[in-house]
């Protein structure tokens, strides 16, 4: 069985748990932090795109910003399955992990 790799330029920043076809919203556990604008890459078996964060909301709350091990719900631009990874761009240009401010 071929195992996903974390891609080179990005990194790991949660699971999808739950997609909400109607809404077109992932629910995500996280990992580590995230900020409304960070450019996302979702990838599974079937699943491979690229979207910056739009919408973020914890508790049918909007928030600008997340921390490892929260549950968010993010609207998506494409079909996410459960157990799709979702990642973050890392290099110069992106927000990456400790650069966040809060």
């Amino acid at each position: 069985m071929m195992q996903e790799r974390e891609p080179a330029s990005e990194q790991e920043i949660g699971t999808v748990t739950h997609y909400w076809s109607h809404l077109s919203v992932a629910g995500v556990h996280l990992t580590e932090p995230v900020d409304v604008g960070d450019r996302i890459h979702v990838l599974g078996h079937t699943t491979d795109f690229e979207q910056s964060v739009g919408v973020m909301q914890i508790e049918h709350q909007e928030v600008d910003h997340a921390n490892a091990g929260d549950d968010v719900g993010i609207k998506v631009i494409d079909h996410v399955r459960e157990h799709d990874k979702v990642y973050r761009a890392i290099g110069p240009g992106s927000t990456g992990a400790g650069q966040h401010s809060l």
